[in-house]
């Protein structure tokens, strides 16, 4: 019989951290006397205000600082277990990387100390950096990046152990909208796959839209926990979402609340949803990708690793996976199929959608311009038969 505990990845009791001055006097008390449980295939969101203990909870439970008192355990063990550090994975609020090395030798560099093979390595970086958008920087130093590409090289090195517990601090800061989409899809991708994420955030609203439950840290103790979608429901308010009404519907409508009950009808709000800005920007940008327009800035995100949707239990587990991750995604986001999987006539029919949506009407194939040596050729071919005329001219007047 499985034991309701044994699913349990972190579990802390009385927690508390008391940070010392020179003289072993009490300084701080970052934490004070905290109790949470995080589950495997969780997404546990651990919230609060700058100095409220986050970052010094995440560092006991990588063994970076060990507790003053109380009781820590990851995947049942003491945090400073070595041999328990290669199931984690950690994203810094800061990425720390060797700013001489290259975007696949940071990769290659922290799959080692992880003790894969060189193919294994090899393989990983490639699709990592493929995921994150990096591709066509593998050769650049990461002293060069962006905060923005040094985040999403950061979360690569973050997935290339394949970790069972991955821990991301501030993981979409600087990051524009489409990598944030994509590093929220990898959350929720991982933890279909059974993985445990922590995320420390303080954009909110990207904590509401994968965590599943949060603890909100302040002054080194838990203020509110539990289930994110139970804390936040007004239990004291219905929502009613219909197809547009006319005034003589939300008249009636009105109506209809008062003679059931409802005393302050003025407070009800009938008016029209706006769309959510993220998914307004997504469809703008989505359009501008649909034409080829040209971008110098970092490029959407490609395939899921295989090894991140299947690990080693092969390729049944990798459709599901991918079937996970289409689901998290709107239709439109979805890839077509490459083209040896697909029919001309489908390919056909995709084009003709995407001319259709951009209000655009199909048209006729343009040939190819000639490159710059197909056009120094033909200047030079020019040149040579002019030549060869006036020498000829030349040779018949002597």
């Amino acid at each position: 019989m499985v034991s309701a505990t044994d699913n349990i990845v972190v579990e802390a009791v009385g927690l508390t951290k008391i940070f010392k001055d020179f003289w072993g006097r009490p300084k701080a008390r970052a934490v004070n006397n905290i109790d949470f449980n995080i589950r495997q295939g969780q997404i546990f969101g651990l919230l609060g205000p700058n100095g409220s203990g986050k970052s010094t909870t995440v560092k006991m439970i990588l063994g970076l600082l060990y507790p003053n008192r109380g009781m820590l355990k990851v995947f049942g063990e003491e945090p400073r277990d070595v041999d328990m550090k290669s199931r984690i994975g950690y994203l810094p609020e800061e990425t720390y990387l060797y700013k001489y090395l290259t975007a696949m030798e940071t990769l290659d560099f922290f799959g080692a100390l992880f003790g894969l093979s060189e193919e294994k390595r090899r393989e990983r970086s490639v699709q990592l950096l493929d995921m994150v958008g990096l591709s066509h920087a593998v050769n650049r130093p990461v002293g060069e990046f962006s905060k923005g590409m040094a985040r999403r090289i950061g979360l690569a090195q973050a997935l290339i152990n394949d970790p069972d517990l991955v821990i991301l601090d501030e993981p979409t800061s600087g990051l524009d909208p489409i990598g944030c989409r994509e590093v929220k899809d990898v959350i929720r991708l991982l933890a279909s796959r059974g993985k445990t994420v922590i995320l420390c955030s303080h954009l909110l609203a990207d904590v509401q839209d994968v965590c599943d439950e949060v603890a909100i840290l302040y002054g080194g103790k838990v203020r509110a926990s539990g289930e994110l979608q139970e804390i936040l429901k007004e239990e004291d308010k219905t929502r009613i979402i219909s197809p547009r009404l006319n005034e003589a519907s939300v008249a009636e409508l009105k109506s209809w609340l008062s003679a059931h009950g409802v005393r302050e009808v003025e407070q009800v709000q009938v008016d029209h949803p706006n769309r959510d800005l993220e998914e307004f920007f997504l469809d703008v940008v989505r359009q501008a990708q649909e034409q080829s327009l040209d971008t110098a800035g970092a490029q959407a995100g490609g395939e899921v690793p295989a090894y991140l949707m299947a690990g080693e239990d092969g390729p049944a587990q990798a459709k599901r996976g991918k079937a996970v991750l289409d689901a998290l995604r709107r239709p439109e986001e979805i890839k077509p199929a490459k083209p040896e999987e697909a029919t001309p006539k489908a390919e056909a029919q995709v084009d003709l959608d995407r001319l259709q949506k951009l209000g655009a009407e199909p048209e006729a194939a343009k040939p190819e311009e000639p490159s710059a040596a197909q056009v120094e050729d033909e200047a030079a071919a020019k040149a040579r038969e002019e030549a060869n005329l006036r020498l000829s001219k030349l040779k018949s007047k002597e």
